[in-house]
């Protein structure tokens, strides 16, 4: 039995923080121990029995690594693993999720860490740019300090992207696509809800950000022929409702909020579209295939290209471009797609991607 941390900025609805619950799940179901750590006190999801879940902090640690408090915080972070190593037994395997968590353990003298990029660190460092000197290089020093680390990214295009660019210059570094456990998506979108509309609609599933680019996707929702709706699966519906306005498109919006199960609303979709700039592989797409929900989404860094390969790739449009994207949603409409023979179901079970992580274990 191996006994795995994984470090993560805080449990609030996101990517990566829905990954590592799944791959922590997996781990335990094969019989190891797994700690989650969130540095805030903030958890969207249920975590499942059998996974420990401890915080870090009492509040929403937004400022932890920042050069005033770093020093304290770190000496937190190592005061709680000795303590867990102690009650327990050395950890085989930390995993460390996230910026804040990155720069805590990347300053710290905790041993057999492995850092997940989930994202285009190129692409994030673009966008952050725009929100002022300060906020740039707050990131692009979070980025550096994942140089001479052990790094893990979720899909090819990141690790060819590193490897390639300046940025980082890692001591290693290897792909692990995320998992899923299919068999229990598939579940949980058979389970009924009333609130899924009994219209057709097409869905987006994701956090209301500038990486997201809803305005090209309201704008592709202008642009179809039919006035289908949309449903938003988000975390700030009011803002997204005040951005759908600028299009003209507020009437046809559907916002039940962030869900906890959005497998079922995915199953009822006429089509799952991905309007992003950047991801760092695209989970949702994957899911949506998974229960047999035709998927549209920009071919943007990176990961979608991954997902979408053979007769799929025909889905794939560029980016920030509204009217490929509503015209691809109107071929996806109308199209049969066979979507059970998709390759990446065979690259990205749970079980198998769990075996990958613990073959790195000491």
């Amino acid at each position: 039995m191996k006994n795995i941390a994984i470090v993560i900025d805080g449990l609030t609805g996101g990517g990566a923080e829905r990954v590592m619950i799944s791959l922590a799940s997996e781990m335990v179901r094969q019989g190891h121990k797994v700690t989650i750590l969130s540095l805030s006190n903030r958890c969207d999801y249920t975590v499942p029995n059998g996974i420990k879940l401890c915080y870090l902090f009492n509040d929403k640690a937004s400022k932890v690594d920042r050069f005033w408090q770093i020093k304290k915080s770190i000496s937190i972070l190592e005061k709680w693993f000795n303590e867990e190593e102690n009650k327990f037994s050395e950890f085989d395997l930390v995993l460390s999720n996230l910026d804040r968590s990155n720069n805590l353990l990347s300053k710290s003298n905790i041993q057999h860490v492995f850092y997940i990029v989930h994202n285009s660190v190129e692409e994030e460092l673009i966008r952050q740019k725009k929100l002022g000197p300060l906020a740039y290089l707050y990131l692009l020093k979070s980025k550096q300090q994942l140089s001479r680390k052990n790094l893990i990214t979720v899909s090819q295009g990141i690790e060819r992207e590193v490897c390639q660019g300046s940025i980082i210059k890692p001591k290693t570094i290897r792909t692990i696509y995320n998992p899923f456990d299919l068999s229990d998506i598939q579940q949980q979108a058979l389970i009924p809800n009333q609130s899924i509309p009994n219209e057709p609609f097409i869905i987006h599933v994701g956090r209301l950000a500038k990486q997201k680019r809803h305005d090209i996707l309201f704008e592709a929702l202008a642009k179809l022929d039919k006035p289908m709706k949309l449903v938003l699966l988000c975390n700030k519906p009011d803002k997204a409702l005040k951005l759908a306005k600028k299009y003209g498109v507020e009437e046809r919006l559907i916002l039940p909020g962030f869900q906890s199960n959005p497998y079922n609303w995915i199953k009822q979709a006429q089509v799952l579209v991905l309007s992003s700039d950047y991801e760092g592989f695209g989970n949702v797409l994957l899911e949506a295939i998974a229960v047999a929900t035709k998927v549209v989404s920009t071919a943007c860094p990176h990961g979608p290209d991954e997902i979408l390969t053979g007769k799929l790739a025909k889905y794939l449009v560029p980016r920030r471009e509204s009217k490929a994207l509503a015209e691809a949603i109107e071929s996806a409409l109308v199209d049969d797609v066979e979507l059970s023979k998709a390759e990446i179901l065979e690259k990205v079970s749970a079980k198998q991607i769990a075996q990958q992580y613990l073959a790195l274990a000491k």
